[in-house]
């Protein structure tokens, strides 16, 4: 997630107002009494809508889809949690773990099967109370529920999102965007909303995972145009088969749904080095995972896929023609436990270590 995904829309180049992607925020711009068109509804929208609705003359959100938004809970450590953890700090460690666990046990029941779960619907369920309770326009809140399950694309956690689109300054639009104008953006329905500056809140280049690098392997094949066909694939999401000591992290099949990514790259880590040592220890001058080895992993990875939630939906941020090539399908722990020490015997090794130059 870093390289942003700005949408080819006409007219875009014609466009005379302010206009940025929200991952490269414009620091210059003042939205203090600004008619602000943010193109997108997704993570980074929800982050910035509540903080710019309150100064500006009008922010118009155009929606492409609902998302799933549930309360993030967010709040101050109390003094009281703060001295605790100071002076007892398994305190925090048990917070943390507690933590762990909550997501842990949310994988299964929540991410697994395409179909409704008792868990699922209890949590749509509870989401839509929840947007009930926030939003007063009864039409708007029909337009904020998600056509889709919970959990095929990604679930968005916000406090205050709701709040700004109670605002009589905020305005949710569903008409595609037909093109941007000189003034503004229109829409299908022939609609021109202007407006002083346009923010693109559009999202990254998901499955892009070597921008903007060009990696090429043995033989000369290029790691970027084979996954650009074929969608990212590699064993562990590490290693690549004709790509010698070519190591990925937060490579393809390592990105969660339901914890935190640190314990994967941790994992990550401890098994690069678990290479780096049995490279050392061969005094080899490079390895390189089987093919076989590769294909058999990923084609179990990929069965399981097909009794995921991230199936249900044609399109997402998680799928590449049509494969599902971002997610971990299980627990970090049985990712943990796959990573733990390399297994020599996965991999090729050319003998012969380099000498300095």
């Amino acid at each position: 997630l870093h390289k942003p995904s700005t949408p080819a829309i006409e007219g875009a180049g014609d466009y005379r107002g302010t206009t940025f992607h929200s991952a490269k925020w414009d620091h210059e711009f003042d939205p203090k009494g600004k008619r602000i068109a943010v193109v997108g509804n997704a993570a980074s929208a929800v982050q910035f809508i509540p903080q710019i609705a309150p100064v500006a003359e009008r922010v118009t959100v155009f929606q492409r889809s609902a998302n799933w938004i549930i309360p993030k809970h967010d709040r101050e450590y109390t003094t009281f949690e703060k001295w605790f953890g100071t002076v007892f700090p398994p305190f925090t460690n048990l917070y943390r773990l507690w933590i762990w666990l909550r997501g842990e046990g949310m994988v299964f029941p929540l991410m697994n099967g395409s179909g409704p779960t008792w868990y699922r619907n209890k949590a749509q369920n509870d989401t839509i109370k929840y947007i009930e309770e926030k939003i007063r326009d009864p039409e708007l809140r029909k337009t904020l529920v998600p056509d889709y399950p919970m959990g095929a694309r990604r679930i968005l956690f916000s406090d205050d999102y709701y709040d700004a689109l109670n605002r009589d300054n905020v305005q949710i639009v569903t008409s595609p965007i037909a093109r941007i104008a000189e003034r503004g953006v229109e829409t299908a329905d022939g609609t021109l909303h202007e407006a002083d500056a346009i923010v693109y809140a559009t999202g990254f280049e998901t499955t892009s995972f070597l921008t903007p690098m060009r990696v090429v392997g043995r033989g000369g094949e290029v790691l970027n145009e084979t996954w650009d066909r074929d969608g990212a694939e590699a064993y562990l999401g590490i290693t690549h088969t004709g790509f010698p000591n070519f190591f990925l992290m937060y490579g393809p099949n390592t990105n969660l749904g339901h914890n935190s990514i640190v314990i994967m790259i941790e994992a990550q880590t401890r098994y690069i080095l678990s290479c780096l040592g049995e490279l050392s220890a061969r005094r080899a001058r490079w390895l390189d995972v089987k093919r076989d080895v590769q294909k058999d992993y990923n084609a179990r990875l990929q069965e399981r896929m097909h009794g995921t939630i991230w199936n249900a939906v044609d399109k997402s941020w998680y799928k590449k023609n049509g494969k599902i090539t971002n997610n971990w399908v299980g627990r970090t722990t049985e990712y943990r436990r796959l990573t733990r020490r390399m297994n020599p015997s996965d991999y090729v090794f050319e003998a012969g270590a380099r000498t300095a130059p």
